[in-house]
């Protein structure tokens, strides 16, 4: 890595773009002086403020700005932004906004960190330069619903913010370690090397955080620590770390494979895209009769067609969680269910299941040495049925819900809440609050070549 070096006294920004969201965090480095050492347990970085930038493909996007010296977000700030229209804009309303409400001038600004979900064989953090941004921009295919967001966002900080230092961090880095057995795909290796076609792994900022929060809380060395970590949400997957390094985990060459999501399908047999979009329904060997399958075509079924909206007509797994407890108590009153209410817990179900089918097989990877199964994501970290369900299909395997822990977990504080019943024999159970763009910001803090001596 090669970086401008900064003053200590200068700010890192963290930005984390989603497919229609922005997050953004901004930190400045508690001690003005180089750190000899990395400590687990205390942070190098403190959070000055948040701001989260949501709907941007709607007409009228959410704006939220919160600094974090006021006690309970008192002077948190939501509204809707008109002239919100792109990742570009969104990020130029924020730093207009931190001008004018927090008297931060953008030239304090010294590094600016973006997560990056696909960075192909980038194993390590890049400053952007010309090779490097058209690098993730060759990517964007393997992840559609992300690297052009965060290409958007670069593109518009390098213009806005040019003394600072824009520096990509990516998700498939934290998968590396991934061994080539496993990484590997039955097909013909010279094309698949020529073209690098196999499985990079997603969610690695946030596996990063989890395993690192988790270590502190088991009181264990980071390298001896193996844990099942189900990073639930509108994009979801399971990692398997072991010894403190990915040892597999569900998403693949891109992140539609594995478990599904708001709009992504998850695993399925790769010639459902053309039965799907046959237009009689069925496959042809006839070449008069066939029907071509583009891969843009197929890619925006499987990417934005699919998942729990395509089942449900939502993308609010909150929402499909509600709807499915009002349909069972229906059925306890004995009232009749309506056909397309069976739509509801056929979308829970099918998650459950899927997640099941890898964390089995993790389990059986891992050789049943799992410190802990941990959730994290919006769904692992605020769905009390859906971590009931799943650990109680993990009765067999010796974990045990404590089901008050369990729905109590959001008036608790803390990175990690335990939430399983140790005392009766059962396997540690955890949620754990990730946090992507403090991830960056400490590993950017921590780097020495940013930073003048």
């Amino acid at each position: 890595m090669t970086a401008t070096p900064a003053s200590r006294s200068g700010l890192v920004l963290s930005v984390n773009a989603g497919s229609s969201s922005l997050k953004i965090s901004l930190y400045r480095l508690k001690s003005l002086s180089t750190p000899s050492t990395s400590s687990l347990t205390s942070e190098p970085v403190e959070l000055l403020l948040v701001s989260s930038i949501n709907d941007i493909s709607n007409p009228q996007a959410s704006f939220s700005f919160t600094l974090v010296a006021h006690e309970n977000g008192k002077e948190a700030k939501q509204e809707s932004v008109d002239s919100i229209h792109d990742h570009a804009s969104a990020f130029t309303h924020f730093l207009e906004y931190l001008k004018r409400e927090a008297s931060i001038d953008k030239s304090q600004i010294v590094h600016v960190c973006h997560r990056v979900v696909h960075g192909g064989d980038y194993f390590e953090p890049v400053v952007i330069t010309k090779e490097s941004y058209e690098h993730i921009e060759r990517l964007t295919d393997l992840a559609p619903l992300h690297n052009g967001a965060a290409l958007s966002v670069i593109h518009a900080c390098l213009r806005a913010l040019p003394e600072a230092n824009s520096i990509a961090y990516f998700d498939t880095s934290f998968h590396r370690s991934i061994l080539p057995y496993i990484a590997s795909y039955a097909i013909n290796q010279e094309i698949a090397k020529e073209r690098g076609l196999k499985k990079y792994g997603f969610h690695g900022l946030s596996y990063a955080y989890i395993h690192r929060a988790v270590s502190v809380h088991l009181q264990k060395d980071p390298s001896s620590v193996n844990i099942l970590v189900l990073h639930l949400g509108s994009g979801a997957s399971v990692c398997a770390i072991r010894d403190g390094k990915s040892l597999d985990t569900s998403m693949g060459l891109t992140p539609v494979t594995g478990l599904p999501g708001a709009t992504r399908s998850g695993v399925v047999d790769p010639s459902l895209i053309f039965h799907y979009t046959n237009r009689a329904g069925r496959m042809s060997h006839n070449k008069q009769q066939a029907v071509d399958v583009h891969v843009t075509h197929a890619e925006e079924i499987l990417n934005k067609q699919s998942g729990w909206k395509a089942i449900t007509g939502t993308t609010d797994f909150g929402e499909i969680v509600k709807e499915m407890k009002a349909v069972e108590e229906k059925g306890k009153r004995n009232e009749e269910v309506a056909e397309d209410e069976e739509k509801w817990k056929l979308a829970f179900d099918l998650f459950v299941d899927r997640i099941c089918d890898f964390v089995g097989a993790y389990y059986l990877k891992l050789r049943g040495q799992v410190d802990a199964v941990v959730f994290s994501g919006g769904i692992g970290e605020k769905s009390v049925e859906l971590r009931e369900d799943v650990v109680d299909r993990m009765g067999c395997l010796g974990f045990v819900l404590d089901k008050e822990k369990n729905r109590a977990v959001a008036e608790q504080k803390g990175e990690v809440v335990e939430v399983g019943k140790e005392s009766q024999g059962g396997k540690r159970v955890l949620v754990c609050r990730t946090d992507e763009q403090l991830e960056m910001a400490r590993e950017c803090a921590l780097e020495k070549n940013f930073w003048s001596k």
